[in-house]
């Protein structure tokens, strides 16, 4: 079973690779056209994912670039106050 650890590795780096290049924006994806990088990561495999996530990746938030909306607790906000 433990030889068959780095493989397993792998292919997981590359599904994560492959799925994060697919929903990342087109405008936030760097060096590269968003097409480049997914033929770079299902061709070249191992070596194309971790290029993807050093030279390809968005830079900013972990979460590939898109952010969370932000939760304002009803005592701060305007619309709901005025509604009371």
């Amino acid at each position: 079973m433990l030889r068959y650890l780095p493989i397993i590795i792998g292919v997981a780096l590359q599904i994560y690779a492959l799925v994060d290049c697919a929903r990342t924006d087109q405008d936030q994806v760097r060096n590269l056209p968003k097409w480049g990088w997914l033929l770079i990561v299902i061709f070249i495999g191992f070596i194309g994912s971790i290029a993807w996530l050093v030279a390809g990746r968005p830079k900013g938030p972990g979460n590939g670039g898109r952010k969370k909306p932000r939760i304002i607790p009803p005592d701060d906000n305007p619309d709901f106050l005025k509604n009371l």
